[in-house]
């Protein structure tokens, strides 16, 4: 016959293994039901001014200034498993020494489907510079609006919803008036 305490061990087994199962399902389950939203991105105007130097061995770092309009309809990417969406604009662009920056300018958090249409006019959230102080070596970027879906149970999956069909120039520094 057996103890007590081994009737509650092989019990607490069991159902610990039904629900890691259960659980293994869903999160399988959840990357099979894949959705492609699309929407669109356009680049208004770009400006750089010149920025202030935090102490007088710092040189002086350019800001860009992005004006942007993004309309999406992410609703698709919600389901079941789906938590919330964290949505994100990025420039990408290659600076002098040949390094790939992929820079967020702006980022929102979505936690309801009916909050899941974006259409924003506006300009970066982020302060954008350059870390060699000066956008003059720096090549044309290109602006990308991506997703990342956070589910309740199962990996995170990255997306990308929209992007520049050309890549935007940095113009001349310009002086603030």
């Amino acid at each position: 016959m057996h103890s007590i305490y081994q009737r509650i061990n092989n019990l607490s087994a069991l159902l610990s293994s039904c629900v890691l199962s259960l659980l293994a399902a869903i999160a399988l389950s959840s990357l099979l039901f894949t959705a492609d939203p699309m929407g669109t991105l356009s680049i208004g105007s770009v400006k750089v001014y010149p920025g202030k130097a935090r102490n007088f061995n710092e040189p002086r770092r350019e800001h860009a200034f992005v004006r942007f309009n993004v309309s999406a309809d992410l609703s698709p990417l919600f389901h079941w498993n789906t938590k919330q969406l964290f949505v994100y604009l990025g420039a990408e662009y290659a600076n002098s020494a040949g390094v790939i920056n992929d820079v967020v300018i702006w980022d929102r958090i979505v936690r309801r489907k009916e909050d899941a249409v974006i259409n924003v006019s506006g300009k970066n959230k982020y302060i954008f510079k350059e870390v060699s102080s000066s956008f003059k070596a720096v090549e044309p970027a290109f602006y990308t609006l991506k997703y990342n879906v956070m589910p309740y149970v199962g990996a995170l999956t990255y997306g990308e919803a929209a992007r520049t069909d050309e890549p935007v120039v940095f113009p001349v520094v310009q002086d603030r008036v």
